[in-house]
């Protein structure tokens, strides 16, 4: 990931649903995470309002309507979550990590 964007564990369900598939339309992206989450529309919207603002995703009118794409590969994402993770609890060390789940 070339900048580190800190993304909620709300936003990454948004991600998911993109890297799952995309482009989506903001009702498929609602129908994507909403009900499994038991959030309304009005939530999923501000959550993808919020990762427009951090640059995570990006939003373009097309002729299909308005579609979403992650501007973050998911793999980025994820050796970000796990080297923040990795510094937080084991002072960035893998040993300490392993020794832990041993």
């Amino acid at each position: 990931m070339k900048k580190k964007v800190r993304i909620s564990e709300a936003e990454s369900q948004v991600m998911e649903a993109l890297w799952n598939k995309a482009p989506l339309t903001p009702d498929e992206i609602i129908a994507a995470v909403g009900p499994s989450n038991d959030w309304a529309s009005g939530t999923v919207r501000t959550l993808i309002t919020r990762l427009l603002r951090k640059k995570a995703l990006v939003g373009s009118r097309e002729p299909g309507g308005y579609l979403y794409r992650p501007l973050i590969a998911r793999a980025d994402y994820v050796q970000a979550e796990s080297q923040s993770l990795l510094d937080r609890l084991f002072d960035g060390q893998v040993a300490p990590l392993v020794a832990h789940f041993a």
